[in-house]
């Protein structure tokens, strides 16, 4: 049997390279009995979710943060709280965390961002507008979501602060010994 596959693929091969949109099925058809594992159609990809407004729209979070962002198509304005993101993130590098997203799926300065951002530090909440565009990114295109998710974009990052404990300083800090 596995002759007659041998002998066999590479014409169906052929054929079907030639007539154009070749499913591995199509290739290979004895291989669904061997191996029916190996053959499976496509997934399909799910739909955009966007609104009536053409935006879409996601959540993230990082630490105590959380970032609430609509995103649609534009150039690449980034409004955060109402302000510019130069003013509102001052340093380059929380800028910079919140532009990975968009330079892992090459698509910098192809969408307008409206972004409400709550709780935590500045750190904290560039994470989360990160997270957040990460989500809306696939929303928006779902295509996005393996380039995202290898670039590690989309898992939310569980650290948090560590609580005080009794009797200590701090989580872990305990108090100084004195010898006398």
């Amino acid at each position: 049997m596995a002759d007659d596959i041998q002998e066999a693929a590479p014409e169906a091969a052929e054929s079907a390279v030639s007539e154009g949109g070749a499913t591995l099925a199509d290739i290979a058809p004895d291989l669904a009995q061997v191996a029916p594992d190996l053959v499976s159609e496509p997934e399909e990809l799910p739909e955009p979710q966007i609104d009536e407004h053409g935006r879409a729209y996601a959540t993230g979070k990082r630490k105590d943060a959380v970032a609430r962002l609509w995103i649609k198509p534009g150039a690449g304005k980034v409004t955060v709280n109402g302000r510019d993101i130069e003013i509102y993130f001052a340093r380059p590098v929380l800028r910079m965390i919140i532009r990975q997203p968009f330079e892992a799926a090459a698509r910098v300065d192809q969408f307008d961002l409206v972004c409400t951002v709550s709780g935590g530090g500045l750190s904290g909440q560039a994470g989360a507008v990160r997270h957040a565009i990460s989500r809306a990114l696939i929303k928006f295109e779902p295509a996005l979501r393996p380039v995202l998710k290898k670039g590690g974009f989309l898992t939310r990052d569980s650290r948090v602060v560590e609580r005080k404990k009794y009797g200590r300083h701090k989580a872990r800090r305990s108090h100084q010994f004195s010898k006398r």
